[in-house]
């Protein structure tokens, strides 16, 4: 098993919140984009307050890659291909750079179970 993934952030939700079965990618080489940053801010936001917010930013941040014109144009037909599956523009994006960079992309979301280069997880 690589020792790198592209987390989705419903992926570093069940880490922060504990689940069992994600306990194996502690350790592990997280890799995100900024879209994962906001998404992860928001939601710690609503459901953890703001000082905790705040410390995940500072946690994930560095993990932080860029994306240009390519992924967007990739993750945009990849959207359009399967919009009866309703992807969002982050995973969508987040999954392209998995593939470009030849790692799995982290997920238990329900749309991405039985794409390629995904690693599942509930």
């Amino acid at each position: 098993m690589t020792d790198q993934y592209f987390f989705d952030t419903y992926a570093l939700f069940e880490i922060i919140g504990g689940n069992e079965s994600y306990r194996k990618y502690i350790g592990k080489t997280v890799i995100l984009t900024k879209l994962n940053i906001f998404e992860l801010f928001h939601n710690a936001l609503r459901d953890l307050g703001e000082v905790k917010a705040t410390n995940l930013i500072k946690i994930y941040y560095p993990s932080v890659v860029e994306y240009g014109a390519w992924e967007i144009k990739e993750a945009a037909k990849l959207r359009l291909k399967y919009k009866k599956k309703d992807l969002s523009m982050t995973d969508c994006i987040g999954y392209i750079m998995a593939k470009k960079l030849n790692i799995k992309f982290l997920t238990g979301d329900k749309e991405f179970e039985n794409f390629l280069n995904v690693e599942f997880v509930k």
